[in-house]
């Protein structure tokens, strides 16, 4: 199948549908949130075959999405966003992903850039050395059989009553670290053993720590709410289940891909595998997820701890501990009550690579962050800078209340080792005054800027779209990778 940029109607500045009628089997139309020069870029990848793809799935409601930091994935492409009816609606593992619950959470410190850059390179090899990284690097922590049923059933909560997280985060992050769903006896031995050792570790590929500062701030009653100063420096986390999750997704998609007769459903993509979402692989499969979702949930605490300890070790006991500013997720599903035909109504809402970002007024948001909208997370690529957004209303109309996760690749790794020479970017990096840690400089060849779409631009249309509130600005000085 061949999409030309004619099949693509301009519905308003910044959004775009392929019509339903674009080809037989589409359910529902095909939208693309972008500018015209990222929806050009768009067209060189598969990303929007795949979007046309998910509009087959059974039960889609409004429209398949994408965010502007689209790019092709498996299955689903990265970024995109679809809501099937609750309960008998299609759940698929590809619209989640392998990596289930990969996210981003940001701490806060009360230090200012200027007080601690003689010490950045100091932080960056003790960081480095607190939270393991790299492909299959385990951690510190050995759970015994019993100790990974309560990870996976009590998500964050588990670290902090162990001593490894602080109760007060539980308030920041979404769904407060844990979904309710959870059964760990839906998660296979083979999962459980692959995660054994890997709680507070964030891997490889493109998970990061980072030590960040406020270069600028936008929105100064919410920046002063989410408890942002300019020049404040901040550390950003970007990691997920590990191989725990990926071995959910690859249990899970074996099982559904078999079932899919049982239940007449034909996809155009094998990848797109799907079962009704109350069927009992749905259920299987959802269970197994939220419990891996509550597996990255307690991994983001723990190499928060890791990250309190590190600071404490550089800048000594006196200093105030990092704050937990917020978390969200990005490769997830959740039933939630959207808009739909003109109704409120239950839905199964696939978010891959995308963030939520609902408006003012969302009751799961802390006290002092409800009447401003939820933080919203987007990591740039190392080199660049992040921001800090606040979800708007006009996300739950146009987007099922979702937002971009990143800056979205535009090179494949291959691609991106061929013309990047790792030594040199990490000195050029060094230069600029980015302290750089990484397990390899094949990974960081891969990771390199010139992978990554121009995240100014991603964000600005983001903005421009209504969907989100940009707050501020950050950029990186230390970048830990595994």
């Amino acid at each position: 199948m061949k999409i030309n940029k004619t099949d693509i109607h301009k519905i308003e500045d910044f959004l775009w549908e392929i019509p339903k009628a674009f080809r037989p089997k589409m359910r529902v139309p095909a939208r693309i949130l972008a500018s015209e020069p990222l929806l050009d870029a768009i067209m060189d990848d598969r990303s929007l075959v795949q979007l046309v793809n998910v509009a087959s799935l059974p039960g889609i409601k409004g429209a398949s999405l994408v965010m502007p930091d689209v790019h092709e994935g498996y299955g689903f492409p990265i970024g995109g966003v679809a809501a099937t009816l609750y309960p008998e609606g299609a759940i698929s593992p590809g619209g989640i992903g392998y990596d289930i619950n990969c996210g981003v959470r940001l701490l806060t410190s009360n230090q200012k850039i200027e007080e601690i850059k003689d010490k950045l390179e100091g932080l960056s090899k003790e960081l480095y050395a607190q939270i393991p990284s790299g492909m299959g690097k385990g951690g510190q922590i050995k759970l015994s059989a019993k100790e990974m049923d309560e990870v996976l059933f009590k998500g964050a909560e588990w670290a902090v009553e162990k001593g490894y997280g602080v109760k007060e985060d539980l308030d920041f992050m979404e769904s407060k670290g844990r979904l309710e769903n959870a059964d760990p006896s839906m998660v296979s031995d083979m999962a459980k053993k692959r995660g054994t050792d890997q709680l507070g570790t964030i891997g490889s590929g493109n998970h990061f720590v980072e030590v960040d500062y406020v270069e600028e701030i936008y929105e100064e009653t919410i920046a002063e709410a989410y408890g942002l100063s300019k020049g404040q420096v901040v550390v950003l986390i970007h990691t997920g289940s590990r191989g725990l999750g990926h071995q959910v997704a690859t249990d899970n998609i074996r099982r559904i891909m078999s079932a899919m007769p049982k239940y007449g459903i034909e996809v155009p993509d094998r990848e797109l595998a799907c079962v009704p979402f109350n069927s009992e692989e749905g259920q299987h499969y959802f269970k197994a997820m939220c419990a891996a979702a509550n597996y990255a949930w307690c991994n983001r605490e723990v190499i928060s701890w890791e990250a309190r300890t590190a600071w404490r070790n550089i800048f000594g006991p006196a200093i105030e501990p990092l704050k937990l500013m917020y978390d969200v997720a990005h490769n997830i599903t959740k039933v939630e009550t959207h808009l739909v035909d003109g109704k409120q109504a239950q839905v199964i809402v696939h978010r891959k690579g995308a963030t939520r970002a609902f408006g003012p007024g969302f009751e799961e948001l802390p006290e002092s962050y409800k009447l401003l909208g939820q933080p919203v997370i987007i990591p740039g690529s190392m080199g660049t800078c992040s921001y800090v957004l606040a979800g708007a209303a006009r996300s739950n109309e146009l987007t099922f209340g979702s937002c971009c996760h990143g800056a979205g690749r535009r090179l494949s790794r291959t691609a991106a080792k061929k013309q990047v020479n790792a030594p040199v970017l990490k000195e050029n990096l060094k230069e600029k005054g980015i302290y750089v840690e990484a397990g390899s400089f094949k990974g960081l060849a891969e990771e390199a800027p010139i992978a990554y779409k121009d995240v100014n631009i991603v964000v600005e249309t983001v903005i421009d779209s209504g969907i989100a509130k940009k707050v501020a600005k950050l950029k990186p000085v230390v970048v830990v990778k595994g």
